[in-house]
């Protein structure tokens, strides 16, 4: 598997480089850069800091998800879903947690609280036309494809 190189800044002495879990991982762990511990209340959303800056290349895109095990076993999710940091942003990576539970939920300093996951993208030139190409779904809408 090929690496790609990115730049990270330190924006604290104890924040944590982000890591794989396995060899094969496709995300890399955010760790909590806590000075106490953070309890999230029921349906609460707090931004998390990193303590990290970091420069994507040209090209890519870090989207930030859930870490299945906390979003499964104690209900913390990002609250936008799916977070995304462009390549020319240069500020701190904070993760917006959010407690989709009934329980309050206590984050500790340097938990891992979400993944990150660096990939390329696509920009689009976007065009007005007359017409579409059909297709075989054509204007089929949400759940028409699994229909018989």
């Amino acid at each position: 598997m090929e690496s790609l190189k990115v730049n990270l800044k330190k924006l604290d002495p104890d924040a944590k480089l982000p890591s794989y879990g396995s060899t094969e991982a496709a995300g890399a762990d955010l760790y909590a850069l806590l000075k106490e511990e953070l309890t999230i209340e029921p349906g609460q959303t707090v931004l998390v800091h990193t303590g990290i800056a970091m420069a994507l290349p040209i090209g890519t895109v870090g989207l930030i998800y859930a870490r299945s095990g906390l979003a499964c076993k104690r209900h913390l999710a990002p609250a936008n879903k799916v977070g995304v940091i462009d390549s020319d942003y240069r500020g701190e990576i904070m993760v917006a947690l959010h407690n989709h539970g009934n329980e309050p939920q206590t984050i500790g300093n340097q938990e891992r609280i979400a993944q990150l996951v660096v990939t390329p993208y696509y920009t689009a030139d976007f065009a007005w036309v007359e017409s579409l190409e059909e297709t075989e779904r054509g204007v089929g809408g949400f759940g028409s494809t699994g229909r018989m």
